[in-house]
């Protein structure tokens, strides 16, 4: 709102200081201000509102260290997360953008899922909480939109190199070395997304379909909508199952946003993407307002969720943070590099299936589950001393460690995914 306001009036009036919305950067500088503020501000009085209202988080048994000092503590804190979000990017915001809209859907649209969720688990107090169908339907629904705007909206294109004689080529001047060079370039309609480690690293869904024509671009589009609705099922319930640690996912989702953020600054900067030679994505460089908006609301919340935790986001914020990371991924065509950047979560889910699978398997074969790890999903597998009663694969570590050093490391691994991400700009 504040952007287009600003805009009018520095082009009817050059208003003092209007043009400074023009420059993405001061845009997202100033979402991550207002999104740390109001996260910080209205944090604390949405967790005091939660304690009287005694929305606490109901803790299961699992003999963890710390594990009872958590009983009562307030969630459904992802409510904090998907305001501070959400008004400054509708305020500094280019709301004629299709990606920023997406965005906005995919928060509110996961976050009610959530909410959902936590409000039949806390106030209703069902454990069970919603059922997994539906979050899965819900799941779907959102793929669905996401896959039809990304194939259907014109907007949306990619920019390849031309010819002069190429159809709707245009010519752009570019200057290196102090010497101007013409080149022409196309915007095309594609489902291209980027192959990590490989030269020529950009692949196309319709290569799937094994038809031609009008009906190899129906089935490329479901085939598209397939993968992308797998995408951010896997992710969302990804960063849902890694919520199990005070600042775990939140400090995590940090530095994923804050890579993806980056990504998308160089995608949409044909000066940038020309010179590191990977895909140009016209107008997606205003995805950087969001992801600023979501690095400073998962900083502010942060401050309350670190350990030992006031307020727990619960799932209205880790499907909606998920779903983010998913979509984000998807719409600047990195979806591919998710298994490397968000490692720690697809070890999670991981590690849930891995457990899952082979207790039923052994339990059929020899009539009694065994188990890989001392507890699933992998965090509160450290949380456990080895061979104290539990039957499992891998005992190590043999001491439990503190809630605290767990978190601080998956933090650190993180950040060295977030560099192999990086990396992989120039490494094919």
């Amino acid at each position: 709102m504040l952007y287009h306001l600003f805009r009018y009036l520095h082009l009817q009036w050059d208003f003092p200081g209007g043009g400074l919305f023009q420059y993405l950067s001061f845009r997202s500088a100033l979402a991550i201000i207002i999104a740390l503020v109001i996260a910080m501000l209205f944090g604390k009085r949405i967790i005091r509102l939660l304690q009287r209202r005694q929305i606490g988080e109901v803790v299961r048994n699992l003999d963890l260290e710390g594990q009872k000092q958590k009983q009562g503590t307030p969630t459904m804190g992802g409510i904090i997360i998907l305001l501070a979000i959400l008004v400054p990017v509708l305020l500094v915001g280019d709301l004629a953008n299709v990606y920023i809209w997406l965005m906005i859907i995919t928060a509110v649209w996961l976050g009610a899922i959530g909410f959902l969720d936590d409000y039949i688990k806390v106030i209703r107090k069902n454990k069970k909480g919603l059922h997994g169908w539906f979050k899965v339907f819900g799941q779907i629904g959102l793929g669905v939109i996401v896959a039809a705007t990304m194939f259907f909206c014109e907007d949306i294109k990619i920019c390849e190199p031309a010819t002069k004689t190429t159809p709707n080529a245009r010519e752009v001047v570019v200057e290196r070395n102090k010497e101007k060079e013409i080149r022409y370039l196309c915007d095309v309609k594609t489902t291209q997304t980027t192959i990590p480690f490989v030269k020529e690293n950009e692949f196309d869904y319709e290569w799937l379909s094994p038809w031609g024509g009008a009906a190899g671009k129906v089935v490329g589009w479901l085939l598209y909508s397939i993968i992308v609705i797998f995408i951010i099922i896997a992710v969302s319930n990804s960063a849902n199952l890694t919520d199990g640690m005070d600042g775990m996912a939140s400090g995590i989702s940090i530095i994923i946003g804050t890579t993806l953020g980056i990504l998308a600054y160089l995608s949409g900067n044909s000066i940038y993407a020309d010179y590191l030679n990977i895909m140009y994505i016209p107008y997606s460089g205003e995805l950087v307002v969001f992801m600023a908006a979501f690095i400073g609301a998962l900083v502010g919340f942060l401050w309350y969720n670190s350990y030992p935790a006031q307020v727990f986001m619960g799932d209205t914020g880790s499907l909606a943070i998920g779903g983010i990371v998913a979509v984000f991924a998807i719409v600047i065509r990195k979806e591919l590099l998710i298994p490397v950047l968000c490692g720690i979560f697809f070890v999670e889910s991981l590690s849930v299936i891995v457990q899952t699978f082979y207790f039923r398997y052994t339990r059929w074969r020899y009539g009694e589950g065994r188990r890989v790890f001392k507890m699933a999903p992998l965090h509160h597998h450290f949380q456990k001393p080895g061979n104290a009663g539990i039957v499992a694969l891998i005992q190590k570590p043999r001491q439990p460690l503190p809630e605290a050093k767990i978190v601080t490391r998956f933090w650190i691994i993180t950040v060295l995914l977030a560099v192999i991400t990086i990396v992989t700009l120039k490494v094919r």
